[in-house]
Parts: C-alpha cells; structure tokens; sequence
C-alpha cells in the first residue's frame, strides 16, 4: 500500500516541513493547527525555505509551485476524515499529544495509519489515548531537523504495532525521501540519547571555562565531521523544547541525563533560540546568525 493522503497536525517548525517534504514528493497534505494565522506563517516560510534551496540547486520553481499546490490547510480536525497517514508534531507533552489523539480516534478511517514525531516519549504511552482497535496502527516517526535537509526517520513500534504499518509508514518515508531505521520503543529512542549525552558534555565544558560554544561547534564540525556544532543545533531546535526533553530522559534513566545548569539559565533568560532571535548566539529577523 503506498500512501497518497496525508494529515499532519501541528504547524510549527516541524510539522510545516513534514508536510513540505511529503508535498514535494507528490502526496496530497493536509496541514492543521489551531489558527489560521500560524498556518499562514508556516506556508510562507515553507516558501522561503523553498527559495532558498532554488537558490542552491535543490529544487526548481516547477517544484516550489508544485509543492505548494500539495498543501492545503485547516484548522478543523474533521478535514482528515479522508486521509491514509496522518502524523502528529505539536508541543512535545503527552497530555497535549493524548488531547490530539483523543480527537482523531473519532474522526479518521478505520485503517488510517496515525504515527507521532514526539523526540522522546514512550508511543506505546502514547498510544493509549486511541481506542483499543486502532492501537494496532499506530507508531512513532522521528524526523530530524531541518526535515528538508535531515535524510534520517527514526520508526518506532508500539507494544501492538502491527508489523505490516510499520512497512508501510516506512516506504512513505522513503518515498519522501527519507532514510527510516527501526528503533525500539525506549524513551529518548536511539539517536536523542546520543544526541543529549553528547550536549550535557559541551554544555560541562562551557559551564568549567573550558571553551566557548563557539570553539566547540568549530570543534565537532572540523574534528568529528558534524555538519552544524551542538551549540548551534540547540539553537536551531529551541533551548526550551531541549531543555525539556532533557527532563523527560533525566526522568527515564536519572542522572546521567539531569540537564545542565547552563541549559536551564539560558532558557530563563528567554534565549530560546534562533526563533527568538537569541540562544547561544544572537540572529537577525531571517534567522541568520550575526
């Protein structure tokens, strides 16, 4: 089965570009969040990101166009009634993810397969908020931001994860593009739990003196090949939401993952990130860093 519908729910960072990807290999998307406002934002930087790798050779205006043309958007759940796939990436809670699960369980068709973009939460937690005979088609797809950029899915089952939607939410994945891998159901999943030790250690070395995030983001790209440096991926991924998904690995395996004095300081003081334009470093309104 190969999926043509899809719903994603959550207009952010993530979930905009979910859509984009999915758009741009030819699925018809539908994206909702709770205003049309945030919806509009969303489409016009999926545009601007479009743009951008026109710029680079990426993709051609024929794709941008096309693209676009893929997704609709709403803020009315009932408009998923006749989708195949839909994927949920709002705030990273289990209680406002169960909320939009709750919800769906009355609205999708009997056979749609729903998967969650959570960084860290257990989906057979999760997937308790769908009735019992839907429990079966549901699953955890980690995508990695930038999604347009980032080629990795992370596919994790469910206790009762039926084997064949595990499949086949993999091959709509490849068909975006993508490169899925199958992780088990633990919290933190595969690569946050390497992703967050890695973090905790840069953020030690910081908080000791021994060298400024700068220094590091040099180091871990030239010395170990990252293409962006820790520092600058927090930024990129929100000091918060980081902060945050660090309390829920510190919560599963205690303290090797207790978040870092410095992380807490400077979500604080408000710098989440390039969203605000302040985290480690400081972005002009285009989100590029001064």
């Amino acid at each position: 089965m190969s999926i043509g519908k899809l719903g994603v729910v959550g207009a952010g960072m993530m979930g905009s570009e979910i859509a984009l990807v999915f758009a741009l290999a030819g699925k018809s998307v539908i994206l909702a969040d709770t205003s049309q406002e945030g919806l509009n934002n969303a489409v016009k930087k999926l545009s601007e990101v479009l743009d951008s790798g026109i710029s680079r050779g990426f993709w051609t205006e024929e794709d941008k166009l096309g693209a676009l043309a893929q997704i609709q958007t709403t803020t009315v759940l009932e408009d998923f009634a006749d989708r195949e796939m839909v994927i949920e990436a709002v705030f990273e809670d289990k209680d406002v993810k169960g909320i939009v699960f709750e919800k769906l369980d009355n609205i999708l068709p009997a056979n749609c397969v729903i998967a969650s973009n959570t960084s860290s939460i257990s989906i057979t937690v999760l997937a308790a908020n769908l009735s019992d005979e839907r429990q079966k088609n549901f699953l955890g797809l980690h995508f990695f931001s930038p999604v347009h950029r980032m080629k990795l899915v992370e596919v994790i089952s469910a206790m009762d994860t039926n084997q064949k939607v595990a499949e086949i939410a993999a091959m709509a994945c490849v068909e975006a593009g993508k490169v899925p891998i199958q992780v088990k159901d633990v919290v933190g999943f595969a690569v946050n739990r390497m992703l967050f030790a890695l973090w905790n250690e840069a953020l030690r070395l910081v908080e000791e003196g021994a060298c400024s995030p700068e220094d590091i983001d040099i180091g871990c790209k030239l010395g170990l090949g990252h293409p962006v440096g820790p520092f600058e991926l927090m930024d990129l991924t929100s000091n918060t939401l980081n902060l945050q998904v660090g309390k829920i690995l510190e919560e599963a395996y205690g303290e090797r993952f207790l978040p870092r004095p410095i992380l807490k300081q400077i979500v604080a003081a408000g710098r989440a990130g390039r969203k605000t334009g302040r985290g480690w470093y400081r972005y002009d309104e285009r989100g590029h860093k001064q």
